[in-house]
Order: C-alpha cells, then sequence, then structure tokens
C-alpha cells in the first residue's frame, strides 16, 4: 500500500482553497483575459462608432476635392517637368541624342 493514498495522509492534509491553486489561475485566467480583452473592445467599437455619411455631400466633397486635386497636379506637373524629364534620362540607359 503506497503511504500517500493512505486515509490517514489524505485527512492530515487541510483541503486548498480553489483560488490558491497557481495550475488553475493559467487554465482560467488566459481565456479570462481574453473575454475582458473583447468586452472593452465591443464597447470602444460601440461607442465610437463611424457616423453615416450623407451620400450627396459625400458625392459633393468628392467632387470639389477631384478639381482641387487635378489642378494641384497639373501646377505640379508645370513645375516639376524638368526634374521629372531629368530623373527618367538618368534611369534609362539610353542616352538622348540633343536636338538640332
Amino acid at each position: 500500500m503506497n503511504p500517500s493514498s493512505s486515509p490517514a495522509v489524505a485527512a492530515s492534509v487541510p483541503p486548498v482553497s480553489w483560488w490558491r491553486v497557481p495550475h488553475m489561475w493559467l487554465v482560467v485566467g488566459g481565456p479570462l483575459v481574453v473575454v475582458v480583452a473583447s468586452l472593452i473592445t465591443a464597447f470602444i467599437a460601440v461607442h465610437n462608432a463611424d457616423p453615416v455619411l450623407d451620400k450627396a455631400v459625400f458625392e459633393r466633397d468628392r467632387e470639389a476635392a477631384l478639381a482641387l486635386e487635378g489642378q494641384a497636379k497639373a501646377e505640379a506637373l508645370i513645375k516639376l517637368q524638368p526634374a521629372h524629364q531629368a530623373r527618367n534620362h538618368a534611369a534609362s540607359p539610353v542616352v538622348p541624342q540633343p536636338e538640332r
């Protein structure tokens, strides 16, 4: 007979509360942290929801932004045209012949 399994030895060891067992916290702690984090994430998502956009206002603002962007691109293209051409010629293996 194994001495550790005898009723006298088992009766002499006081029972340990479940919250004092470290292995229990390893098993329950991980999923508990995930559940708490998901609740916090759900709370943040519900309270900071993005507003619904009005389609007419969105289209109007988009057209205005595209018009400004097109104008800015045209101005930038005029200013940067020589640099743009020089960059392309520096990267190409063909040396352009000067115009006569």
